[in-house]
């Protein structure tokens, strides 16, 4: 197998960066992966199972909640996919909630490559939540969506937001991004360049041994989870459509950012479809006739125009 540098991945269990490890220790990287405990068996064996694991596997305890950690994992790496992000907050930390950490998380993980000496590129997995098309007063949309929408962070949106845990997710995953392409532009010191990928709702297999927060949602309407349908009722007001996303794109969609020979920075919508609950619905009716939709779940949505889709 031909040999390949090395490249660091944050996150390392979850449910895109187990398959993105798994991708590039097949393609012959040697992958510097961060975990927030070595000691959890259950993520550690599934990372060890990989084929190619025992040669070009490399793991690292790091935790966005205590950055330092993430320097070691860095140096000597040519790439970096900043996968991670905290999802529930850590009241005995120094951080007033979730935004605060991810935002210093990724400052030093961005401090960390320029000191390296070695990063060629930081790919950072942002969110579509971090794109709305919503207008800043928050009524109607703009006239399409695409990589110049950014999600308004005031109070216009608040009636939208059933639960704090998910506005708190969406202001982390805008600031965060915000912070990741001013290091791409020299804002902060140190040209280096910086891709983030605004993935979809994501789907398709795992390889976790449980169902994937984001594909119990893409399902819920099979599953008559009522939680997961709320999920994509709010990004269908939030957004317009539902963006969806197979996990192979994804991952697919990292890869080739980093191995591009061509200088790449910026902003890039990673979804291949924009559908609407109703639309869901009706696919599900008319190609598995076997399971049972609720049609109450089908409502019709906005429709926001698309200029551009990785």
């Amino acid at each position: 197998m031909e040999a390949r540098c090395k490249v660091c991945v944050t996150g390392a269990s979850g449910y895109i960066a187990s398959l993105l490890i798994n991708k590039l220790l097949a393609k012959g990287y040697t992958v510097h992966a961060t975990l927030r405990d070595l000691k959890d068996e259950s993520k550690v064996g599934l990372l060890k199972s990989f084929p190619q694991s025992q040669d070009k596997l490399v793991l690292f305890q790091a935790d966005i909640y205590n950055s330092v950690d993430f320097e070691p994992a860095i140096k000597g790496c040519e790439f970096v996919f900043h996968v991670a992000t905290p999802l529930i907050h850590e009241p005995a930390s120094q951080f007033k909630d979730i935004t605060e950490a991810s935002l210093a998380g990724s400052e030093s993980i961005a401090m960390y490559c320029k000191k390296a000496g070695t990063v060629k590129r930081l790919i950072y997995t942002g969110s579509v939540v971090s794109a709305s098309p919503r207008r800043v007063d928050g009524i109607g949309f703009n006239d399409v969506m695409d990589e110049t929408c950014w999600t308004p962070l005031n109070d216009s949106l608040a009636y939208l937001y059933h639960d704090a845990y998910l506005k708190d997710y969406i202001y982390s995953k805008t600031v965060t991004e915000k912070y990741m392409l001013s290091c791409g532009n020299n804002e902060n010191g140190g040209r280096l360049e910086v891709v983030t990928l605004l993935c979809g709702a994501v789907g398709g297999d795992t390889l976790q041994s449980f169902t994937p927060g984001s594909v119990a949602i893409c399902i819920s309407h099979i599953t008559e989870n009522a939680m997961g349908r709320k999920s994509l009722q709010f990004v269908q007001e939030f957004l317009g459509k539902i963006p969806l996303v197979h996990v192979d794109d994804v991952c697919e969609a990292h890869i080739f950012c980093m191995e591009s020979t061509s200088s790449i920075n910026g902003r890039f919508l990673c979804a291949s479809s924009y559908v609407s609950l109703k639309e869901i619905a009706n696919h599900y009716v008319l190609h598995y006739p076997e399971f049972t939709v609720n049609q109450e779940w089908a409502k019709e949505g906005y429709e926001v125009g698309v200029n551009k889709a990785m």
